[in-house]
């Protein structure tokens, strides 16, 4: 029987060679590959990490059995899915990858933006159906000079904010989490008040972690404060905009098209949502390029691996309801 500390990997992997490249031998691995979390609680007892991906929902229920674990890593930026104060009361640490996909999701919200404003579905589609027909693109904006609202401006809006100024646009950020002076940096405006930044946003874009304040932030009282024939980009997390009232601006018109990275629900089970002619989808794929992929196991392992050696975590989530922790913490709060 092995003396070695034991990582789990609860979901999404069905091998861990990028895992095994960074702990061994330092521990042994163990792959669950469940949805649920059920097996968690059954099988993960004697985890010292757990290695969490995106396809499982961890809650007091599994948390509570996890009498050795010193710190859970969410392989990924967002964190919702496990339950951070069930965590934290047990001494539990949850850190995540923050900056593995920084460029690839902003790339893909970029992408959305092009592709919708330059109307590139339908202008495929008709002349695959064997039409050469340019009207298809007619009301096609120009770029240069509109504004670009971004609700978040860390890692990704900043990146996002980056490209989007290349293309000549005006960039606003509303992000009441960052310190003065980053819109100076960036060369940037700012808003400090969402309805300020929506009343301009001819183009928005959210980049947002799911919160409680962000928990649709988008809904039938902050769109109606868009500019008629906005545009609406999202690939941060579904649940920051309350899709019904989305598909009601765009029936409308008062919102002209929607770029949506994520849902509420995933995988999609929307057929009103799947089938509108002025909505772009794509299946929560702006995370991935083959890069950033093995970056964020990597760096993911490299944390669990933090953990089991006593170092100080770098990317702690927790911090606010962390009591009695079972491992070493860093000296400063990073920013």
């Amino acid at each position: 029987m092995s003396k070695r500390p034991l990582v789990v990997v609860t979901d999404h992997l069905a091998e861990a060679g990028v895992e095994r490249a960074v702990l061994d031998p330092a521990a042994d691995l163990l792959l669950l590959q469940t949805y649920d979390e059920a097996d968690v609680a059954a099988r993960a007892a004697a985890a010292d990490v757990l290695l969490v991906f995106h396809d499982i929902k961890l809650t007091e229920y599994s948390i509570a059995t996890l009498t050795k674990c010193r710190g859970i890593v969410r392989c990924g930026v967002g964190f919702d899915n496990v339950d951070l104060k069930a965590a934290g009361s047990r001494g539990i640490v949850v850190c995540n990858v923050p900056d593995y996909g920084t460029e690839e999701v902003a790339d893909h919200a970029l992408l959305l933006l092009l592709a919708l404003a330059r109307r590139l579905l339908p202008a495929e589609q008709s002349v695959r159906a064997g039409r050469w027909d340019p009207t298809t693109v007619f009301g096609t904006p120009r770029l240069r000079g509109r504004t670009l609202g971004l609700i978040g401006c860390g890692r990704i809006g900043t990146a996002m904010a980056l490209r989007a100024k290349a293309l000549g646009m005006r960039i606003v950020i509303y992000d009441p989490f960052k310190p003065d002076g980053l819109e100076k940096s960036l060369g940037v405006e700012r808003c400090w008040r969402l309805d300020d930044l929506l009343a301009q946003s001819q183009f928005l874009s959210l980049h947002c972690p799911l919160t409680v304040e962000t928990r649709y932030i988008l809904n039938a009282e902050t769109l109606a404060r868009l500019p008629t024939g906005a545009y609406v980009i999202n690939t941060a997390r579904g649940p920051c905009i309350d899709v019904p009232a989305l598909l009601d601006a765009v029936d409308s018109g008062h919102v002209a098209y929607a770029g949506l990275d994520v849902v509420e629900r995933e995988p999609l089970d929307d057929e009103r949502l799947r089938r509108h002619p002025r909505v772009l989808l794509t299946p929560h794929a702006a995370f991935y390029s083959v890069e950033a992929f093995a970056e964020m196991r990597t760096k993911g392992a490299e944390e669990a691996l933090r953990l089991l050696r006593g170092e100080p975590v770098r990317n702690p989530v927790n911090l606010h309801c962390l009591v009695n922790p079972r491992c070493v913490l860093p000296t400063a709060a990073p920013r």
